[in-house]
């Protein structure tokens, strides 16, 4: 095969590749002579160290080979221990050992679907199962495919589907799917159900193929130029091709994609735990000079709800402070000695400053979704911005949920309607629905009225398994009048929960509950900041040092409830030595009260202990 044939079947659906051809063609043209691809891949397929990478099958995918200099392994990513299991399970087993399912006369998983917040690594981990399983890898972005021109996007993805198959086995990657695949009755534009029907066929196709049947319709018809498919590929038994979507909105997705033999299999990637956070900071750190005492735990347990690409920000921003540091110790010279360069390291002091700059505020994200439509609402409507959807405040038990819900009402200036979860349960059949419709009636009439949902977890736990028909019901009428069929113009909802994964997942769709803000527990700024606000109206005697006070070890851990409850045990001290001071007599209307000190303040720090947490 010539180098310029090669080339010709080298243009497949994506930009990157058809850039990257053209480049190639552009040097091959200024060449005398040609070159055999086939002795190109098999070289990059024989050479030392690319048994695990991504395979270049006859020249079709060398683009992709070329731009991928720096492979993923499971081993650069951290935090997915509890997923590898399924991973095998659905992906590399039917890639490594297809004979095993030819020989049982088994239909091997076809497509499964990733899901999970941004950031948290669906695109990585499709990279590195790729690179794991050593076969070619298809990556398309969803946007790529919508075209204004009729037929265009269906071709395009006719395309892509007929190249991984000609490749096979291969991975063809979808990224953002739910754009190309929503579902077809909410569906705005003809297009969209077009692409959806296409992305339907294009499975089934494989499927067939796969199996040994003739696909349905003439992908070699439709495939468009540069795209030649192999017919004898496509019905040869073991030429696997696994279809991986991502998304972070799984139940936007059409359900037809979602049944057997499609996208039926399904792997959750959530916020990391605590653990997990530890291990992807400790992959993320192996090309960085860290300090020797550096503990991944200790920054872990400070940056609850951060994924991994929070995560590394987090640690870009550390690197970032420490060369500011050390430039700042150094002075501005031109070239530093190994000498001056040994002892340069990135400190905890760096990171810890750190997390207070990555960290979302959560004043910030209040005030765009809450304050600023009441505020501004002419602005937001200019823009063609809706009513913002709901947020969910979620944190550990004491730490200012419900203050933060009043704290945005009050600075918007709307009216406020508090109601706990558990005040709308009714054990009349139909009464607690018939609470949710008043609930919302009333806000509706008070509006612009914030309605704050405490304890949502109690109101609305998810659905199946032991719940009972009546929090069934009544989490169908919260989903109701949070659709807003009537419209709800005006009435904006905050939940406060300490539990958000037991609550339902339909409420936390876009449209409903779709932005989660984590409060944490306070650092020692905070705690400080807190107990200066809690003492405002305290009598003290003298100066208190409560900056000291926040930053000792007895009040780690300590959230803003059980910093009150040391400021009323000191107040209640100081009460206590006042009247005993006074005798039987007690203090006199012209005696000063007593007076609340550091003394006091430590001693009940002593004797309290921060709310033990279940997670």
């Amino acid at each position: 095969m010539s180098a310029r044939t090669g080339l010709g079947r080298l243009g497949g659906s994506l930009s990157e590749d058809r850039a990257l051809a053209e480049r190639l063609e552009a040097l091959l043209s200024s060449l005398e002579g040609s070159l055999d691809l086939d002795d190109l891949s098999s070289s990059l397929r024989d050479r030392p160290g690319s048994s695990k990478r991504a395979r270049v099958a006859g020249g079709v995918r060398l683009a992709s080979a070329l731009a991928d200099p720096r492979p993923v392994f499971y081993a650069d990513l951290g935090g997915i221990e509890s997923v590898l299991e399924s991973i095998k399970e659905l992906v590399e087993r039917p890639l490594r050992h297809p004979e095993v399912y030819d020989w049982l006369g088994v239909e091997p998983p076809r497509g499964v679907l990733l899901h999970g917040p941004p950031g948290c690594g669906k695109t990585a981990l499709a990279n590195a199962i790729a690179n794991e399983c050593g076969v070619p890898f298809f990556r398309l972005s969803a946007p790529e495919v919508v075209s204004g021109m009729s037929g265009e996007s269906e071709a395009k993805l006719r395309g892509v589907f007929a190249e991984a198959a000609a490749a096979a086995p291969a991975i063809l990657f979808i990224d953002e799917i739910d754009a190309i695949a929503p579902k077809r009755e909410s569906a705005q534009r003809e297009m969209e159900r077009r692409i959806v029907a296409q992305m339907l066929t294009c499975m089934d196709d494989l499927a067939a193929a796969g199996s040994g049947g003739a696909p349905r319709g003439s992908a070699a018809a439709e495939a468009g130029p540069g795209m030649e498919v192999d017919e004898e590929v496509r019905r040869e038994p073991g030429k696997h091709v696994v279809v991986i979507g991502a998304t972070n909105r799984p139940d936007a997705i059409d359900a037809a994609l979602r049944r057997a033999g499609r996208f039926d299999r399904e792997i959750p990637l959530g916020i990391p735990s605590e653990e997990g956070r530890a291990r992807i900071l400790e992959v993320l750190a192996r090309p960085l000079r860290l300090e020797g005492s550096f503990d991944f735990k200790a920054i872990a347990k400070k940056t609850p709800g951060f994924v991994g690409a929070d995560l590394s920000a987090l640690m870009k921003e550390a690197a970032a402070l420490a060369v500011k540091r050390i430039f700042a110790q150094a002075g501005e010279q031109d070239t530093l000695t190994p000498a001056e360069l040994e002892g340069l390291a990135i400190t905890m002091a760096d990171v810890e400053s750190a997390v207070g700059k990555v960290q979302p505020s959560i004043r910030n994200e209040l005030d765009f979704a809450i304050t600023q439509p009441i505020a501004n609402p002419g602005i937001f409507a200019a823009m063609g911005l809706q009513q913002g959807a709901g947020v969910l405040l979620y944190g550990p038990p004491g730490c200012g949920k419900t203050l933060v819900a009043k704290a945005a009402a009050a600075a918007s200036g709307a009216n406020f309607i508090s109601i706990k979860g558990p005040e709308l349960l009714n054990k009349y059949v139909g009464e607690s629905e018939r609470a949710v419709r008043q609930l919302f009636a009333r806000a509706g009439a008070a509006a612009p009225c914030v309605l704050f949902f405490d304890e949502m977890d109690a109101l609305a736990p998810r659905r199946g398994g032991e719940t009972s028909q009546s929090s069934e019901r009544l989490v169908n009428q919260l989903l109701t009048e949070m659709d807003g069929v009537d419209g709800r113009t005006g009435v904006y909802l905050i939940a406060a929960t300490n539990r958000p994964d037991i609550i339902d997942p339909a409420l936390l769709r876009p449209g409903r509950l779709d932005k989660m803000l984590y409060v944490p527990l306070p650092d020692a700024p905070g705690r400080a900041s807190i107990l200066r606000a809690l003492t405002r109206r305290t009598p003290v005697g003298g100066a208190l040092d409560l900056d000291a006070l926040a930053a000792s070890q007895r009040l780690e851990g300590f959230s803003g409830a059980d910093l009150a409850a040391v400021v009323r045990e000191a107040c209640v001290a100081a009460l206590k030595e006042g009247l005993a001071a006074a005798g039987l007599g007690g203090l006199g209307p012209n005696q000063a009260g007593p007076l609340v000190t550091q003394r006091h303040l430590e001693a009940a720090a002593n004797r309290n202990h921060f709310s033990e947490i279940i997670h």
